[in-house]
């Protein structure tokens, strides 16, 4: 698949058109996050990712009305909290992300984590909002092969996303094929695994060989594994970075060598004990 542009997008499951870039926001807020947030949006990024956890959507909020981008060219992810979930939970912590956020409709709303004896309900209160028209597409986050199976057993929806800590040193190939069989789009949070990958000699040396950064070069390799990647700056010059990723290939010889580095090492919470 080709991907050469900051405007191209994956189709999810039910014929929902989501961009393969996105803009990560975990641990930002404030005037530096809306100034993010508007910046990245000038530059064409169109992919907006946020959480009730995140405690950050009243600013996202404002961002996007003062971007002046109209509502429809802006894709919009929330996550239901570990402590909101629950069937009717659920359905209050949906309504106050959109006021928070200052809008109708999410385009993508996630279920957090799969926590134990709720993730069910939870679900089942997702499927009603998407039911509703309230979400244009649902998903979940941190979810394993077990914990989707049992979506899709006892569930009518199958998830349209799951976003997974994905990164060199945690590929996840088995997660990554079911997904890929059962139609669910995968997407990765924390792609640069915090800055790490500065320090992995081989991603720094595949750098030189493109003249890019490992940055660019470890977003541009989870594009080419079908993975909507969500990297996080507030930073102009790296949010700009981030985007400058559409103009080069990995080989396939460089692509197996960033496979090789998998360590099927976590640097978040195990979504089998969190």
């Amino acid at each position: 698949m080709k991907i050469s542009s900051i405007n191209d997008t994956t189709e999810l499951s039910n014929k929902i058109r989501m961009p393969w870039l996105g803009y990560g926001t975990y641990k930002a807020s404030g005037k530096e996050l809306i100034e993010g947030v508007q910046f990245a949006l000038s530059i064409g990024y169109r992919l907006i990712d946020t959480a009730e956890m995140y405690d950050n959507e009243e600013e996202i909020g404002k961002a996007i009305k003062k971007s002046g981008i109209p509502r429809n060219e802006i894709f919009i992810t929330s996550k239901v909290w570990n402590t909101n979930q629950g069937y009717e939970n659920t359905l209050k912590s949906f309504n106050n992300s959109l006021k928070r956020l200052n809008i109708d409709y999410l385009d993508l709303y996630l279920i957090h984590w799969p926590v134990s004896g709720k993730y069910i309900e939870t679900w089942k209160a997702l499927e009603k909002l998407y039911r509703d028209g309230k979400v244009r597409a649902i998903g979940v986050s941190n979810f394993l092969i077990h914990h989707l199976q049992n979506i899709m057993d006892k569930c009518e929806i199958v998830p349209m996303v799951n976003q997974i800590e994905f990164h060199p040193h945690l590929v996840q190939k088995d997660l990554l094929n079911f997904c890929k069989i059962n139609k669910i789009q995968v997407e990765a949070w924390s792609p640069l695994m915090r800055g790490r990958i500065n320090d992995i000699p081989e991603i720094v040396n595949i750098a030189k060989k493109y003249n890019k950064t490992p940055a660019q070069i470890v977003l541009r390799w989870d594009l080419q594994h079908e993975v909507v990647t969500i990297p996080k700056s507030v930073h102009k010059e790296r949010i700009k970075e981030n985007a400058n990723i559409f103009d080069f290939e990995l080989s396939e010889i460089d692509m197996k060598i960033i496979d090789g580095l998998d360590q099927n090492k976590r640097y978040g919470a195990d979504p089998d004990d969190f």
